[in-house]
């Protein structure tokens, strides 16, 4: 739920593998979804936020993006450790909000794998029909 502990099995303590995650309430003319998961309170030296996880061109009739997969044809995009895919929450000094954003856009991106959050964004600027969030919460 909504403000709800992220359970250890999802973070680098556990098996570090996506959560489960519900999808509800699409806007009939969206072409595609972006999921995009990231720590405002984990600011790199940089002062930027730390992104956990990009996925996009998710078809929109996902309801469910399953534990430790992504939907079929979607595209995985770098995380702020330089890898594609999901980084589970780490945090090293306390507990952190972990939002998870989805955006249903009226577009498919037409971007390759090695993309960032900020390349994403940039993408579908213009594009976002609506948008849902959900945090979680992870640390002492």
């Amino acid at each position: 739920g909504n403000g709800g502990e992220i359970p250890v099995k999802y973070t680098c303590h556990g098996k570090n593998v996506n959560p489960p995650l519900e999808i509800q309430d699409v806007p009939k003319n969206t072409v595609s979804l972006v999921l995009i998961m990231d720590d405002p309170d984990a600011i790199k030296p940089a002062g930027k936020i730390w992104d956990h996880w990009i996925v996009w061109n998710i078809v929109p009739h996902t309801e469910l993006i399953e534990e430790n997969s992504i939907p079929n044809g979607s595209v995985q995009g770098l995380n702020s450790s330089g890898k594609n895919g999901y980084s589970g929450p780490c945090p090293p000094d306390r507990q952190h909000r972990y939002f998870f954003k989805l955006y249903a856009l009226d577009i498919k991106l037409d971007l390759p794998n090695k993309s960032t959050k900020k390349d994403v964004e940039k993408a579908m600027k213009g594009h976002v029909l609506e948008q849902a969030e959900l945090i979680g919460v992870y640390g002492d």
